[in-house]
């Protein structure tokens, strides 16, 4: 006998509790499931299922969302006014010795630390090596300083969020301050959804004291504008709105995909459109030439993107091997090490975004006795400074708790967001670097070198291939530990390598990348359905949603609260469904749970609520949390969904 759904928190022994109520009665700026990046995206509805019996299939379902990000782009093209705007203002920027700050919170953050350590460093260094140096330096003093990419917690959030930063308005304006920004400087809030308030407070502050504001984002302004402090921003004259919004992600809610493969690109090509004005008055064109430009309006530029992805669909058939490698390494109990150098950005961003998004342990500190981390990455660099010097392109920087500390005690209301916002400052200063170390270095080989059964990943772009020799002894060490090795090679140029390493080499024409705005890009798809995929086989994603989400700020105890809804009410016939409010006190006792068992950052809340309320609600009787642990730990969430089906004993969703 199955009992009504408003019965099951008493047949739980779940009480109202004073945070569940808070949340859904007061956070409905945070419930954000009618987002159209929170919704399924067709073509991946299966993809856990079909990855299983078909990596490539998988693969295939997931580089295809890479299409509507093309669509974009041409869409865009039709049009580029907003962009040459943007362009202008950069230009501007440069020519008047003005700041340019690019800031943006999670996936974004990393974006705009990218968008200065990848792109914009790197070219001026080069720049500044080139005998055509000499016709410019007086022009751009200080110039390689005068791009900011800055993200909501600073340098230490890179490696994971630091909880409650995210929903504060006021660390995106203190941030700001803290750069010194203003009156003269070109300012980029950059968020998938279009509703960070980290990122929105940035916008705002701007938007009263800087000469150009511009806010980029994701989502139509339709379904924004419901929320006030979106509203806020796309109401205000004086921020310039640019919506990319392309559609619902690859894994539903999982914005680090096309969401922001879109803003890398367009915010690049911001960039490589400004740098190409300016420097064309000073070089000629065979020098403009010789630092990969060609003469293109921006429209042509959004068009390159196609041909761009359209190459990594085409390279799709080379990924199986290496996703089936990564995810037999885990099942072993191995580990995972990727080297690179100049695309450094791109791996680090990748690797650390699987945390969050499928639930696992964040990148271990340089002193931690034992692998937590399924994963590391290292950079040819002698030491750990050395490291973040390369990593950055500068020193790292941290938050400095005397100017965050008191305004975080005195203005921050939410008694749950100052609490959670001191705590993590702890955790933001610029002592945080010698926590993380990434070079290839005795001291790191030593601690935490290969062993058996590891799996090693060299990823290099076109023009790093000369150094390959010196890379060697990183495989000659794999080699000696019998551990895998792999090779993943931005260029056309053959290369053969030892027998037993496996090697993916995309051909891409890289002679017009100034930047290296579309070797980034192109590696970032490949990366992003890679890493993907390799989760979506270990179970980590049912459908395309991922049931491991970490409810550690507003917004993801939203999506949390929602994925439990959902799949609980796939499950449900009519009359039978459960509501939001009490999938949201399930998920704040799955989360005291978690705290009791001393498994918090560990629980699988999602998973576990789905399973407590769909036994308790078949057997009508009192179901435990361990006993929830129990079914899940065995079976899988995806397995035992389907065996409920299976034994039809509720009503499957229909597609």
């Amino acid at each position: 006998m199955m009992i009504l759904a408003s019965a099951i928190l008493n047949l739980l022994n779940i009480g109202s509790s004073e945070q569940s109520r808070d949340y859904v009665n007061n956070q409905r700026e945070f419930q954000l499931h009618n987002l159209i990046t929170e919704q399924r995206h067709p073509k991946t509805w299966d993809l856990s299922r079909k990855i299983q019996g078909d990596t490539l299939a998988g693969i295939e379902a997931l580089l295809s969302v890479d299409a509507d990000v093309s669509r974009k782009m041409l869409e865009l093209s039709v049009d580029t006014t907003l962009l040459d705007r943007a362009v202008r203002s950069v230009k501007e920027g440069i020519l008047e010795n003005g700041k340019i700050y690019i800031y943006g919170c999670g996936a974004t953050g990393r974006l705009a630390k990218q968008m200065e350590s990848s792109f914009w460093r790197p070219f001026w260094k080069k720049m500044q090596a080139l005998p055509t140096w000499e016709k410019v330096k007086e022009h751009f003093p200080n110039i390689e300083n005068r791009l900011i990419g800055e993200m909501t917690g600073g340098d230490r959030a890179l490696i994971s969020s630091l909880e409650g930063f995210e929903d504060l308005q006021l660390i995106g304006k203190l941030q700001l301050e803290d750069h010194g920004v203003g009156q003269g400087d070109v300012v980029f809030a950059i968020t998938e959804g279009g509703e960070t308030s980290s990122v929105i407070g940035t916008a705002l502050t701007a938007s009263k004291k800087c000469k150009a504001t511009y806010f980029i984002y994701n989502n139509p302004n339709s379904v924004l504008l419901p929320f006030e402090r979106s509203r806020n921003v796309l109401e205000n004259v004086a921020i310039t709105k640019i919506c990319l919004a392309t559609g619902p992600q690859a894994i539903s809610g999982s914005t680090r995909m096309q969401a922001t493969t879109s803003e890398t690109f367009v915010m690049g090509l911001i960039l490589e459109q400004a740098l190409y004005e300016v420097l064309q008055s000073y070089l000629s064109e065979g020098e403009m030439e010789d630092l990969g430009f060609q003469r293109a309006t921006m429209s042509e530029r959004l068009l390159s993107f196609i041909p761009l992805q359209e190459a990594v669909y085409e390279a799709r058939n080379l990924l199986p091997p290496l996703t089936d490698l990564e995810a037999d390494t885990y099942r072993a109990k191995a580990s995972s090490t990727y080297f690179t150098g100049e695309a450094m950005i791109t791996v680090f961003t990748d690797s650390t975004e699987r945390a969050p998004t499928f639930r696992l342990f964040p990148l271990d500190t340089c002193n931690a006795v034992g692998k937590k981390s399924w994963i590391q990455v290292w950079t040819p660099a002698r030491d750990q400074l050395q490291a973040w010097q390369n990593f950055l392109g500068r020193p790292f920087r941290g938050l400095d708790k005397e100017l965050y500390e008191m305004p975080f005690s005195q203005n921050v209301e939410n008694p749950y967001l100052k609490a959670s916002a001191l705590r993590s400052l702890e955790s933001a200063g610029t002592e945080q670097q010698f926590l993380y170390d990434f070079s290839f270095s005795k001291t790191n080989v030593e601690a935490h070198g290969p062993r058996e059964g590891d799996l090693g990943v060299m990823i290099l772009f076109a023009d790093e291939i000369e150094s390959l020799p010196s890379f060697q002894s990183w495989f000659n060490l794999f080699a000696e530990k019998k551990a895998n090795t792999a090779l993943i090679l931005l260029a056309s140029t053959p290369l053969s390598m030892a027998p037993g390493t496996l090697v993916l080499q995309l051909p891409l024409d890289v002679s017009r990348d100034p930047l290296r705005v579309r070797q980034h890009v192109a590696l970032k798809m490949l990366l992003n359905a890679h890493s993907t995929g390799v989760m979506a086989k270990l179970g980590r994603v049912v459908g395309n949603t991922m049931t491991h989400v970490n409810p550690s700020n507003l917004k993801l105890i939203g999506r949390a609260t929602f994925l439990i809804l959902s799949h609980v009410n796939d499950q449900l016939p009519e009359g039978k469904k459960i509501s939001y409010a009490e999938a949201n006190e399930v998920l704040f006792d799955a989360i005291e749970y978690g705290k009791r068992a001393q498994k918090t950052g560990k629980n699988a809340e999602v998973g576990l609520s789905i399973v407590r309320i769909l036994e308790a609600m078949h057997s009508n009787s009192f179901i435990s949390w361990e006993d929830a642990e129990t079914i899940l730990e065995s079976q899988g969430l995806e397995k035992y969904l389907f065996g409920l089906i299976q034994k039809k004993l509720y009503f499957p969703a229909k597609n």
